[in-house]
């Protein structure tokens, strides 16, 4: 149970990084904003946001059950 806790909040906590586009350098990052709409961020930083706190309320878990 503890192993698949940590994977999925692993896992959960890398898509957010990834739709945040967390792990881009600043350049990269400037032309993405310049070349999505309004609606396209709002969209990524809404799933960003879903799955980090999936991936935070695993990573609790697993802390539970470790200690418990």
């Amino acid at each position: 149970m503890l192993n698949i806790l940590l994977i999925i909040g692993a896992v959960s906590i890398a898509v957010s990084g990834i739709f945040l586009g967390a792990w881009t350098n600043g350049q990269q990052q400037r032309a993405n904003f310049h070349s999505e709409t309004s609606d396209h961020r709002n969209f990524r930083t809404k799933i960003a946001l879903y799955s980090g706190l999936v991936g935070v309320l695993s990573f609790g878990a697993a802390g539970l059950v470790w200690y418990l």
